[in-house]
């Protein structure tokens, strides 16, 4: 078993992408409700994609995708019905009612040179409508392509459905497994003797699904792709790193059976009349156990007895190591890291001003490349702020005249200045954050910026972007801005030579920043993460009075709480795992993670919950003022 399930999980079509998927900002907009790879490891791929709606509301849009690139080669009618029904099924799977869902459909053929040519695509189109017709979801637009030949390679027959609809962000499902003893049961798709599907079944399962998942007895769910049964259940374990009991061992728990579903169920009851099979059960153990002889205490305890056990570290390798040399996940560790506790007794505070203003206006510009600000201005309004949302202008010599004119006079009636993350000028020329750091070191400006700090009481917060401008300007660690030296840090390449993007922990090393008033030392944070240059680097000397100073606020940690070079938990290799540092005085933090892109309902398959990614920086901010 352990060699089958080695070259299974191995296959192209089956292994992890997630070196890849990282290279892609999976939560811009803070409104991701799934990440791309679930579970506390973030292992386990999504089968759907889950964002929240851009408006005040927890209602989302969930879209997935339905393809077998090897069945369109071997009958193209077949594979486009496929790519519809496996669209439709990771929706309901999801939690969407059928009569919410909407498709569409990609398609790229060989070049139709003569009539023969034509079969193809022909055939892929008139399987996909007779899904359609069936399951009662008709495809709105799409694109096609005849064009996929060059000299005498042809791409395989290709037909891609895309479904989307809409569902509660609270009520969403993902086909992550969350524990052991959870019993796991396999829907098999109805067929005739010519392999056709049941539609009838099906569609009333599908609503029944969707339905079960809405009264939260179905806690996870996911759609039987390449692979078999075998490796749907595995990958749906990897994100928690949970073994599996199969209740069998036949043949076609390996073999391809393309639209059946597995299912978690606290009870089968609503299910009746599907007769669904026990798949098996989850294990607290990392293995993975073949015809295991599973037995029910009346406790609910599962008892697993005999079968043949396969370590699940093997598997795990075997499914995560196939690109890896191509597109690495975790980067070697260079360097040690310990944990910079700070509890700030005798550390002199910072001290707040005279008078209360009615409103804390904050302070956010707008650099082409920015693209943080809105998520920035949203967590400022929440916790009582009126953000100031300024656009620079800079296509021609006049634009950013008036632009360092208009910038300097707003940032006079502002308390809080928060620059954003994103891509300023593209990260070019030679490095993050130029743009900013020119632009706020005109002489207008940076007196603006000195005063609403230090003569108004202000503080200020750089995230990501915003991190990188507030180094490259002197701002961190110093508090003020200056030319730069030689023996200044610096925010450069993540060691593992590409942008990521991921969910990742920080632990509260020092917190004697009004920021940090919400964060316990020791307390630790799961936050997103994506940046290309968020390597933290920095001298002993300086590292050592960062240290002592008590300067650096956050790190990146691993499962037990402890500051970590090891990748993946330090996503960048960040000298000591400094994720986020604070000026001499505590009134500016500076910091990778992307504290701004969390709510309820948020990155619910891979975060423990809600309270766990809210440092509450922004209402601390704020509430200084108060």
């Amino acid at each position: 078993y352990k060699s089958l399930m080695t070259d299974i999980l191995s296959d192209y079509n089956i292994c992890s992408q997630k070196g890849l998927g990282e290279m892609f900002d999976s939560t811009v907009g803070a409104s991701s409700v799934f990440m791309p790879f679930g579970g506390k490891y973030q292992l386990t791929p999504s089968q759907v994609m889950a964002a929240k709606l851009p408006a005040n509301t927890d209602m989302c849009t969930v879209c997935s995708h339905g393809f077998d690139p090897e069945l369109c080669e071997q009958s193209p009618f077949v594979g486009g019905m496929y790519s519809v029904i496996v669209a439709v099924e990771k929706l309901a799977a999801a939690g969407v009612r059928p009569e919410h869902m909407y498709l569409t459909m990609q398609e790229f053929f060989a070049r139709c040179t003569d009539a023969e040519k034509w079969g193809a695509p022909m055939s892929a189109l008139l399987g996909a409508l007779n899904a359609q017709l069936n399951l009662k979801r008709a495809a709105i637009g799409g694109k096609d392509s005849m064009s996929g030949t060059f000299e005498k390679i042809s791409v395989p027959p290709t037909l891609i459905c895309f479904a989307l609809g809409v569902a509660d962000s609270a009520a969403v499902c993902d086909n992550v497994f969350k524990t052991h003893g959870e019993r796991v049961y396999r829907y098999r798709i109805k067929r005739d003797a010519y392999g056709m599907p049941d539609y009838a079944s099906l569609n009333d399962f599908l609503s029944l699904l969707a339905g079960e998942i809405g009264r939260g007895n179905v806690t996870s769910a996911a759609v039987v792709e390449k692979g078999g049964a075998a490796a749907t259940a595995i990958k749906c374990c990897l994100g928690n790193r949970l073994g599996f009991a199969f209740s069998t061992a036949d043949r076609d728990l390996f073999e391809e059976s393309t639209g059946d579903i597995i299912l978690s169920a606290r009870s089968d009851d609503g299910f009746c009349g599907y007769n669904l099979e026990l798949l098996g059960v989850t294990l607290k153990e990392h293995k993975y156990v073949f015809g295991a002889n599973i037995t029910f205490a009346e406790s609910g305890n599962d008892i697993v007895f005999d079968g043949k056990e396969v370590d699940g570290k093997a598997l795990e390798s075997a499914f995560v190591g196939t690109f890896e040399s191509v597109y690495p996940s975790v980067a070697e560790a260079v360097g040690a890291a310990q944990n910079a506790d700070y509890d700030g007794q005798g550390r002199k505070r910072v001290k707040k001003g005279g008078g209360k203003p009615k409103k804390v206006k904050v302070f956010i510009p707008v650099f082409p490349g920015t693209n943080c600000e809105i998520d920035t201005a949203r967590k400022f309004e929440e916790a009582g702020a009126e953000p100031v949302v300024f656009v620079v202008k800079n296509r021609s010599p006049k634009d950013v005249e008036e632009s360092v004119k208009a910038m300097a006079k707003a940032i006079s009636s502002c308390k809080i200045l928060a620059l954003p993350g994103g891509f300023s000028g593209g990260d070019e020329p030679d490095g993050s954050a130029k743009l900013i750091a020119a632009f706020l070191s005109n002489p207008a400006i940076a007196e603006a910026v000195e005063n609403m700090l230090y003569k108004r009481d202000g503080l200020a917060l750089g995230i990501c972007n915003g991190f990188q401008a507030l180094v490259k300007l002197g701002l961190l660690p110093g508090g003020h801005i200056k030319r730069p030296e030689k023996t200044d840090p610096v925010l450069t390449y993540n060691n593992i030579g590409r942008h990521v993007s991921t969910l990742v922990d920080v632990r509260v090393t020092s917190n004697f920043s009004p920021w940090l008033k919400y964060c316990p030392v020791g307390s630790v944070f799961q936050v997103p993460v994506s940046h290309g240059e968020g390597k933290f680097s920095v001298s002993d000397d300086v590292l050592r009075e960062l240290i002592n100073n008590g300067q650096i606020a956050t790190q990146y940690c691993d499962e037990s709480g402890n500051a970590t070079m090891k990748s993946p938990f330090n996503p960048n290799g960040s000298i000591n795992a400094i994720e986020g540092i604070v000026s001499p005085d505590g009134r500016i933090l500076g910091k990778m993670g992307h504290s701004e892109r969390i709510g309820s309902f948020m990155m619910k398959n891979a975060v423990e919950c809600y309270a766990k990614t809210d440092m509450q920086l922004f209402k601390a901010g704020v509430e200084y003022f108060k």
